[in-house]
């Protein structure tokens, strides 16, 4: 657990609408610095903003006030992945480094008066651990005590990855998605109580799962800008240096099997991460998305940097 959130920048795609004052661009006419053109001062009875000069140049004798864009607040959503794999971490779940960033975000959005909230899922909607967006301080540190309550309740052992599949040894892991269900129906229970909401949406997984039903979630929640934060750990994405007998266990379905981690299977490993990340990559990119990658902890500047560097 960090010892203080870490802040970070983020934007929104677009103007937000609605009458609540906030720091991102809206829609609606208000008390903002944004010029968008003069009305008359009958049709606007506001004095306060009375403009002489152009009511002087005017071509009519009527007084003419500025109408202005007012900056709105917005509504920002952490969507969790919690299945079985999320519970693995080679020196922290990365549920663990999850609740990290909720807890940042909760900070972020109080900061600029943004309401903040979370939902969760796995193999259903998880509404044990829904929180309501709401706008207080106090919101990071409860959506990161839920999901840290989350990893108490289960254990993680060694694990490894070959061909872009999760694999875990050791201790059981208590979370198991149930044969015949798949997280996409999770992640769509969840998404469904959100279809139709504007606002950003951070989709917090490490998606070792499969993407075709994705579109679905995706359909549902495009009037939000959703951005996908894929979270893995340094011993998913790097191969054992030395060679090694392992019994493997995958961290969903309980298989087991036992391989030799000789070089060539560590280069099939390498090469299996790099394929798995260029699948992501290409997904979401046939959806004008980039994700954001998060391996083995939470860097706020390097989020930062990524709105910084977005074509928004």
């Amino acid at each position: 657990m960090q010892d203080t959130p870490q802040e970070f920048h983020y934007r929104l795609r677009g103007r937000v609408s609605g009458q609540r004052p906030g720091s991102h661009p809206g829609s609606s006419i208000g008390a903002g610095q944004e010029f968008v053109s003069h009305m008359s001062l009958y049709d606007r009875p506001d004095p306060r903003r009375l403009d002489l000069r152009a009511s002087l140049r005017g071509l009519t004798d009527e007084w003419l006030v500025r109408v202005n864009r007012q900056r709105a607040g917005a509504s920002v959503r952490a969507l969790v992945d919690v299945s079985a794999s999320m519970m693995f971490g080679s020196r922290r779940p990365k549920l663990q480094v999850v609740a990290d960033f909720v807890e940042a975000l909760g900070l972020s959005a109080f900061r600029v008066g943004d309401a903040v909230g979370m939902m969760a899922f796995d193999e259903a909607e998880r509404a044990d651990l829904f929180v309501p967006a709401r706008v207080s301080r106090g919101m990071g540190s409860l959506m990161g005590g839920a999901l840290r309550a989350v990893c108490e309740g289960g254990g993680a052992g060694d694990v490894t990855k070959v061909d872009g599949a999760a694999y875990a040894s050791g201790t059981s892991i208590s979370r198991q998605t149930p044969e015949g269900k798949r997280l996409s129906d999770g992640l769509e229970d969840a998404a469904s109580r959100l279809a139709g909401q504007q606002g950003l949406v951070f989709l917090a997984s490490d998606f070792h799962w499969p993407l075709e039903r994705l579109d679905i979630a995706l359909d549902l929640l495009a009037h939000a800008g959703v951005i996908p934060v894929v979270v893995w750990d340094p011993a998913e994405t790097e191969p054992p240096t030395r060679n090694a007998l392992a019994s493997l266990r995958d961290a969903e379905s309980g298989a087991r099997r036992t391989l030799w981690l000789r070089p060539r299977l560590r280069e099939e490993w390498r090469r299996g991460v790099e394929q798995r990340r260029a699948e992501i990559d290409g997904f979401f990119a046939a959806h004008a998305i980039r994700p954001f990658y998060m391996e083995g902890t939470f860097d706020a500047d390097a989020l930062s940097r990524y709105f910084f560097e977005a074509d928004l």
